[in-house]
């Protein structure tokens, strides 16, 4: 950082002498002046939760890990510092990475704590009150389409199932939705766009705002150049993944533009990459003044679709293991130094020698610069596919001018990305650059971003090292004997079709008062493909032998039924896919042993005479390519061979979407 700060001293008053052996670098020069007026205002930087469920592991983290990773994420001047936190309201269905659930499951049924966005909207809140809160949905709980997969035929009962969310929010938690969206990446209605704005209304809640449609930019944009009506209501036209570019019709609305979903990438330094890369080129190139990231923090099973897509990783709660990823720094460049309502600059933003530059002011006086010089190679987004530029090293001069040409010194932060060595240097703090006469200059290299600013505030802080990562526990048993849960759901499930809470068996007055029951009836309006079977996942995917025991609880008479499962594959978005050792039974007295969780690929079938509205004990034994059963400790089928997968996770679940319950949980 010294050596740094000693070449940024040396250049900072015009250029310094060239660089022994080294061909004259190229350079540039560019003006940041407000005496025109300004650019559009700045309305920050944020992330997703969910979309679906990618916090789940976040909850049961121990303390003080728990707190610490909050604080990374949410705390100002201290790691991310996000502005915007954007949540799913959970739909009962899958939707990535796992089903979140519904605040109405039923048409009958309000419950606002379920799930973790309460309480991950809370926290941020409890660290930065300023933090503006989005919630979207990715699906519906089935009763709300009356049985058809669309949630627009109804448009008045849609409208008053997201209203009472936000109204849900607030009450329960007291919680202001600062905007609300409409159907995650999904066809939007204009007729329910405008009854929404119209319930909002009814229900004193002029303040929230609508963003849509969370897809492309078209064809919102021309739908609201055509209809007036739609226009007034909708503030915020948000697209997804829009590869820094907006559309004609978009600008022409004169409405915000914001990326509203994007990143989606891995999390190494080429993710850094690509997050430096697109914060500052979606205002250079597409006008759009909010960036949101998908996701948040990765707390859910790696080896489940876009494992590690998020600023930072959390997945071992057992362990209590964290990584703060590159991207949290690379964030920290922009929201530690900007806040929404300041306003960009109105400057090209393009450097000649390859990368962009971005200048943002309080209007107080206060000035930002942050300025990105990433390669191709280096910041490629997951989506959409990156046309190829060059980047080679430069020099910048810029002149400060009209209320600018005051300022005397700039603070320096810096981020170097090392591909060669690996060894990155990630927001630190060089000399302070000193202005002569609204003059200073800079000799950029490749793949570094620079924050300049006016403002003293910025902090890298850091908590000691976490402890190690461990493996998830070879031995885990849960007998969900919990009297008030501070969550809904039993730690390190991971629901992937249906959503499996505590349940309190009144009825009960034996051993199974307290047990895990599967509550969603009716298949939700999905937004991907959910299995026509509920199923929950947990522990190590590499696990190869294992003894899963679990007591179970039939329902549903006649054609319900419940498994218990090992060694299973998939989830997400894939899990109607899902194969593995599948040991059904059913309330006909049968059971089954299955290599998939559609039940198609049938092992052995026979007669088990277990019935419904009793407890029986099932136990599943996975050794090799060999598999065998037990019902209530009895032999039940054995010997059955099991050629693939080779391994996977353990897994419970039901025959449909039907009431069942599980108790006294032990994996081995």
């Amino acid at each position: 950082a010294l050596l740094w700060g000693a070449i940024l001293l040396a250049c900072s008053c015009g250029p310094g002498p060239p660089r022994v052996g080294a061909a004259p670098l190229l350079a540039a020069t560019y003006v940041l002046d407000d005496a025109n007026g300004l650019g559009r205002e700045f309305d920050g930087i944020g992330a997703v939760s969910g979309g679906g469920a990618t916090s789940r592991l976040l909850v049961n983290y121990p303390e003080p890990y728990r707190s610490e990773i909050l604080d990374y994420l949410f705390k100002p001047n201290f790691g991310a510092s996000l502005h915007i936190l954007k949540v799913e309201i959970g739909g009962d269905a899958q939707s990535t990475d796992g089903t979140e659930p519904s605040h109405m499951h039923y048409e009958n049924d309000e419950n606002y704590f379920r799930g973790y966005e309460w309480w991950l909207m809370k926290e941020a809140k409890k660290r930065n009150p300023k933090i503006k809160l989005i919630g979207l949905p990715w699906a519906f709980p089935g009763w709300i389409g009356k049985g058809e997969n669309w949630p627009y035929d109804y448009p008045d009962i849609t409208a008053y199932y997201i209203v009472s969310w936000i109204l849900g929010a607030k009450q329960y938690h007291d919680l202001d939705i600062d905007y609300i969206g409409i159907w995650n990446e999904r066809a939007f209605s204009s007729k329910y766009i405008k009854l929404l704005r119209y319930t909002l209304d009814k229900h004193g809640l002029e303040q929230v705002r609508i963003i849509a449609s969370d897809r492309l930019w078209e064809p919102i944009s021309f739908v609201m150049m055509i209809d007036s009506e739609l226009h007034g209501v909708v503030d915020v036209i948000g697209a997804h993944y829009p590869g820094t570019k907006t559309v004609q019709n978009a600008i022409l609305t004169g409405k915000k533009l914001w990326s509203s979903e994007d990143y989606s990438t891995f999390n190494n330094d080429v993710g850094a990459g690509c997050w430096a890369r697109i914060l500052n080129q979606n205002y250079v190139n597409g006008n759009m003044t909010a960036t949101i990231a998908w996701n948040l923090v990765a707390s859910y099973y790696e080896e489940l679709p876009f494992g590690r897509c998020a600023l930072m990783t959390a997945q071992e709660p057992w362990s209590g293991h964290y990584k703060v990823e590159s991207p949290i720094w690379i964030t920290a460049h922009t929201t530690q130094f900007t806040q929404p309502g300041w306003s960009y600059l109105q400057v090209d933003g393009h450097l000649e020698g390859g990368g962009s530059f971005v200048a943002l002011t309080d209007g107080l006086g206060n000035l930002t610069i942050i300025i990105e010089t990433m390669s191709h190679n280096h910041s490629k987004c997951i989506r959409p596919p990156l046309p190829n530029f060059n980047v080679v090293p430069q020099r910048a001069t810029f002149y400060l001018r009209g209320s600018f040409y005051v300022v005397q010194t700039l603070q320096v932060w810096h981020s170097r990305l090392d591909f060669e060595s690996g060894n990155s240097s990630l927001f630190q703090q060089l000399h302070p650059i000193r202005v002569w006469r609204g003059r200073f200059s800079l000799d950029l290299d490749v793949d570094e971003v620079y924050t300049l600013t006016t403002l003293k505030t910025g902090w890298k802080c850091g908590y000691p090292e976490p402890p190690p990562p461990q493996p998830f526990p070879s031995i885990y048993s849960d007998d969900f004997n919990i009297r008030n849960p501070p969550f809904s759901e039993a730690p390190n499930f991971a629901d992937q079709t249906g959503v499996f809470e505590y349940f309190v068996n009144a009825s009960d007055p034996g051993d199974h008062v307290f047990t895990l029951r599967q509550v969603v009836v009716q298949r939700p309006i999905t937004w991907v493909s959910d299995a026509d079977q509920t199923i929950s996942v947990i522990g190590n995917f590499k696990w190869v032998n294992m003894t899963v025991t679990c007591d179970i609880y039939i329902e549903k008479p006649r054609d319900g039924g419940v498994f218990i499962a090992g060694r299973v594959d998939n989830g997400g978005i894939y899990v109607r896919d899902s194969k593995g050792v599948f040991f059904w039974v059913f309330a006909d007295g049968t059971y089954r042993v299955t290599s998939d969780l559609a039940g198609k690929e049938i092992l052995m079938k026979g007669l088990a005479g277990v019935r419904d509205n009793a407890w029986h004990t099932l136990t599943l034994n996975i050794q090799g390519n060999s598999a065998s059963g037990l019902l209530n400790g009895y032999p039940l089928w054995e010997n059955v061979t099991i050629s693939k997968p080779g391994n996977g996770w353990a897994a419970l679940g039901t025959r449909s979407f039907e009431f069942a319950q599980f108790d006294n949980f032990h994996i081995e």
